[in-house]
């Protein structure tokens, strides 16, 4: 693998002395997200580098090269009955752990055990001078100055090639099961916001087309216990309406419309946006299907009036910028990041946002 290594490294010195840009890119499942790369460029290709490195279930801890697939990663962790607790997307069977990295998405769970960054104990990287790095480690307790390891999640290969990542893991729940109710947006988002402040096993909830669905996860009895304290009708396909959900599979997703995606504070009452909404998170996460009516600068507008931001997901588009412009503070500090790490400019330039 140190044979692959090199050949990645000389690669980038390359690139770096012809100020070439290159596209760092996986098995191309999250191509769409994400600005298009605004220069021509060459590819590196990550997905060659692979393999699980170390797996100690005891420990909770995985390690893993960057271009391992996840259902390889998660196929080894439910031979010991453990599971990815922020349940990445994968949007393709041949997804990544580095794509998973670098974009940076968390699923259905997100809201109740935390998001990618939570669980990146350590990375190991080449800059954009060749040069490689390692950051963290395998323990939670390791940091001393900047957490570089998770300052890698989201940055869509801005700032250098993944190469290998040590993620904390969780086991998987004795029982887990779906209630479904009727409820209109006003009321799911009054229900799920009481409830996330109640010690219930409550691991995922999505409101769509006027039904709230709930996931329990745990011991057997606390699930039991919330199934009787909450209500509603036992869902029987719970797992595969969770997939649909986070491999947006489910029929709101199969639109044609731009998909946008609003984080913002889970309190916040129905978004008055022409076009259809679904809702995960506790109502943090607002899936919106805009029509011709809803322009960007309207639902951005919306967003951050509700203390949050948006995202355009997926969309035909091009001159959108895909993620929120930044203030000219938060520009500054990105910029000071991408020379710091990439001082030639050469990853994925635009990628992220358009001006690095």
């Amino acid at each position: 693998m140190q044979a692959m290594i090199d050949q990645y490294q000389t690669a980038i010195r390359t690139a770096a002395e012809h100020k070439t840009p290159l596209q760092i890119c996986g098995s191309g499942t999250k191509h769409f997200y994400g600005n298009p790369v605004t220069e021509q460029s060459n590819t590196l290709d990550a997905t060659a580098y692979s393999g699980i490195i170390d797996y100690e279930p005891t420990e909770l801890v995985i390690t893993a090269r960057a271009g391992t697939r996840l259902v390889d990663l998660e196929a080894a962790l439910d031979q010991h009955g453990q599971m990815l607790a922020f349940e990445p997307p994968h949007f393709g069977a041949a997804a990544t752990l580095g794509g998973c990295v670098a974009a940076g998405l968390s699923g259905p769970r997100r809201a109740a055990a935390g998001a990618v960054r939570d669980f990146v104990l350590g990375i190991r990287m080449l800059n954009g001078q060749g040069e490689d790095l390692s950051f963290g480690g395998q323990v939670m307790k390791n940091v001393a100055g900047y957490d570089v390891s998770r300052l890698m999640v989201g940055a869509m290969g801005t700032l250098g090639m993944l190469l290998e990542v040590s993620l904390k893991v969780l086991p998987k729940p004795a029982a887990e099961i779906t209630l479904r109710m009727q409820l209109d947006e006003i009321a799911a988002i009054e229900k799920m916001n009481q409830w996330a402040g109640k010690p219930l096993p409550i691991s995922a909830t999505c409101h769509v087309n006027g039904e709230l669905f709930v996931r329990l996860s745990g011991a057997e009895s606390a699930v039991r216990a919330a199934q009787v304290k909450l209500g509603g009708e036992e869902l029987s396909e719970s797992g595969v309406f969770w997939q649909s959900i986070r491999e947006q599979t489910h029929d709101f997703f199969q639109s044609a419309q731009p998909l946008w995606r609003l984080s913002i504070q889970s309190t916040t009452s129905p978004l008055l946006l022409p076009g259809k909404q679904l809702m995960e998170w506790n109502g943090g996460l607002r899936w919106f299907l805009g029509d011709e009516n809803a322009s960007a600068e309207t639902i951005r507008r919306t967003a951050k009036n509700a203390g949050g931001h948006a995202t355009l997901f997926r969309h035909n588009e091009s001159c959108i910028p895909v993620f929120h412009p930044l203030d000219t503070g938060m520009m500054s500090i990105h910029r000071a990041l991408k020379e710091k790490f990439d001082p030639s400019g050469i990853f994925n330039p635009g990628r992220l946002y358009p001006e690095i």
